[in-house]
C-alpha cells in the first residue's frame, strides 16, 4: 500500500477530486459585497480593460438580469441586489477594494475561454460568476489538497492516517463553503500549502549539501503572489520565508534569488496600487477618504486603524480564535494542534521544525495584526475569512502529533467527527454569512465535552509508573556486610 499511495500521482487524482468538487459547490451569483467586487473588478477589465467599476452589472445589477434568471446577485438576497458596496470612489470613480493583482490573471483566463464560446460578463453574469470562482477558490482547493498530500508523504504519515488527515482537511473545516464563492483566502491557502512544500523541498536538499534552486525560484514567486491576496497576513509572509531559507541553506545567494523570485508580483502589485490611487505603499482599503462615499457602511469599521480602548481590542483579539465566530472552534481538529503543539514543536531534532515553527509564527503575527488593526471579524463571514490559510501550518502540526504522539490519535478522529457536520451547515450556507452557523452551538459544546471524555478516560487508563525496588546491600552479589 506504501508503495502506490507514496506516487507522486496520487496527489494529482487528489487535487483533480478537489477541483471536481469544488466545480459543482460553485454559486451561479455573486452571494455577497465581498465576491461581487471581485467579480466587478475581474469584468470592468474583461469588457472594459480598465480597474474602474462604474459600469459593472456587479455594482449597478440590471433589472432585467434577475427577470430572465440570469442574475448577478442571489435571488434570496435583497441586499446584495443593489450591487457591491465593497468598493473605493477615487477621484470620482468607484474601483473594488480587494487587492487588484489577482484580478489581472482571471481576467486573461476568462478572455481566453470566452475565445472558446464563453458569452461576455455583462451578457450572462451568472455563467461568469461560475467559471470565475471556479478558477479562483476551485483551483486553490484543488492545489492546498495536493499539497497537503505531498505534504503528509513528506512527513512520513502512513497512508490510512495520511488519508484520514486529509479528509479532515478538506470535509471538516471551513474549506468546503469557501468553494462556493470567489474569494482571495481559499487561494492564498493553495499558495501557502505549495510553500509549505516547497520549503520542505529547500530543506531536504540543503541537508544532502545540495541547492534546490528551483524550489528557492518557485518559493519565492508563489509568496509573492500570496502577498498580493491579502495585505494583511500577505506581507509578513515575506520576511518569514526568507528567514527560513537564510537558516536552512546559511547562504546569502539562495536567500537572493528566493527574494528576486518575489519581485515581479510585488512591485506589480504596488504599481498597479499606485496606478489606481497615486500609493505606492498602503492599501487602497486603508485610505479613509477613500471610503468617504455616500452610504457608506465603512467608515467606523475600517481596518488598519489602532482603537482606542485596548481592554476591548484585547477581548476581540481572543474573540477571533474562540467567540461566536472564532477560528478555531469553527475547524475543530485545529483544537488539537492548540493543546498538544508545544509537545511537538519544541523537541530538537523534529524534521522540519525549522519551516514549522517559521509558519506557526506567520500565523501568529497574523492573527496579532488583525487581533490590533480591526474589530469586524471580517464581516459578513463564517468564522474569520482572513485566517483560512492559517489552515496549512495548522494541519501540519497536526500531522507531526498524529506521528510522534500516537496517544493523541483518538482525540483527533472525535474532533474532526464533530468538524463535518459543522462544515455541511457552513457549506449549505456559503461563506458570506453574517450569523451564527447552523450547528455551531451543538458543535462547539459537544466536541468539548467530547474531548474531555477522551482526556478524563485516558488519564484513568494510562498505565502507572513501574515501582522501582533498590536492593538492600546484603542482596547484592558480592557486597560485604557492614
Amino acid at each position: 500500500m506504501n508503495r502506490w499511495a507514496d506516487h507522486w500521482l496520487v496527489a494529482w487524482v487528489l487535487a483533480c477530486a478537489a477541483f471536481a468538487f469544488a466545480a459543482v459547490s460553485a454559486r451561479p451569483f455573486a452571494s455577497s459585497w465581498n465576491d461581487g467586487s471581485r467579480l466587478a473588478s475581474v469584468e470592468s477589465l474583461v469588457e472594459r480593460n480598465t480597474f474602474c467599476i462604474d459600469e459593472s452589472v456587479f455594482l449597478n445589477p440590471p433589472a432585467e438580469l434577475f427577470a430572465r434568471g440570469t442574475p448577478a446577485y442571489d435571488p434570496d438576497n435583497a441586499l446584495a441586489q443593489r450591487g457591491t458596496l465593497d468598493k473605493l470612489r477615487i477621484d470620482g470613480r468607484y474601483y473594488s477594494d480587494k487587492p487588484p493583482l489577482v484580478s489581472v490573471p482571471l481576467a486573461v483566463a476568462y478572455r481566453g475561454l470566452m475565445q472558446l464560446g464563453l458569452p461576455a460578463p455583462s451578457q450572462r453574469p451568472d455563467v461568469f460568476a461560475h467559471v470565475v470562482c471556479v478558477l479562483l477558490s476551485g483551483v486553490g482547493f484543488a492545489v492546498a489538497v495536493g499539497c497537503m498530500w505531498s505534504l503528509g508523504t513528506r512527513i512520513g504519515l502512513s497512508p490510512g492516517w495520511r488519508f484520514a488527515w486529509l479528509a479532515a482537511f478538506a470535509l471538516a473545516t471551513v474549506l468546503p463553503a469557501y468553494t462556493r464563492s470567489a474569494n482571495n483566502h481559499i487561494a492564498q491557502l493553495g499558495a501557502v500549502a505549495a510553500i509549505c512544500v516547497l520549503l520542505c523541498r529547500i530543506a531536504d536538499r540543503a541537508a544532502e549539501g545540495r541547492t534546490a534552486w528551483a524550489s528557492l525560484v518557485a518559493a519565492g514567486f508563489i509568496t509573492g503572489f500570496a502577498y498580493n491576496l491579502d495585505f494583511g497576513v500577505g506581507p509578513p509572509l515575506v520576511p518569514v520565508v526568507l528567514v527560513i531559507v537564510a537558516i536552512r541553506t546559511r547562504r546569502v545567494l539562495p536567500v537572493l534569488v528566493c527574494g528576486a523570485a518575489m519581485l515581479p508580483c510585488v512591485v506589480t502589485g504596488h504599481a498597479i496600487n499606485y496606478a489606481i490611487g497615486g500609493d505606492w505603499l498602503r492599501p487602497l482599503n486603508m485610505h479613509p477618504e477613500y471610503l468617504n462615499w455616500p452610504g457608506s457602511p465603512f467608515e467606523t469599521t475600517m481596518t488598519g486603524v489602532v482603537r482606542p480602548r485596548p481592554l476591548a481590542q484585547l477581548a476581540y483579539t481572543f474573540d477571533l480564535l474562540f467567540g461566536k465566530k472564532g477560528f478555531l472552534t469553527h475547524n475543530p481538529p485545529l483544537l488539537l494542534a492548540l493543546a498538544a503543539g508545544a509537545l511537538v514543536l519544541w523537541r530538537r531534532g523534529t524534521t522540519h521544525r525549522t519551516e514549522l515553527l517559521g509558519l506557526i509564527a506567520w500565523c501568529g503575527m497574523g492573527w496579532a495584526m488583525y487581533g490590533v488593526l480591526s474589530k469586524n471579524h471580517g464581516g459578513g463571514c463564517v468564522t474569520v475569512r482572513w485566517f483560512v490559510p492559517f489552515l496549512a501550518p495548522g494541519f501540519w502540526l497536526l500531522a507531526k502529533i498524529i506521528r510522534e504522539k500516537t496517544e493523541f490519535r483518538r482525540d483527533f478522529v472525535v474532533l474532526a467527527a464533530w468538524g463535518l457536520p459543522l462544515a455541511v451547515s457552513a457549506w449549505i450556507v456559503g461563506p458570506w454569512w453574517a450569523r451564527v452557523v447552523p450547528l455551531y452551538w451543538w458543535v462547539f459544546g459537544g466536541s468539548l465535552v467530547s474531548w474531555a471524555a477522551i482526556r478524563w478516560h485516558a488519564a484513568r487508563t494510562q498505565p502507572a509508573p513501574a515501582l522501582v525496588v533498590l536492593p538492600t546491600p546484603n542482596e547484592v552479589p558480592g557486597a560485604r556486610a557492614a
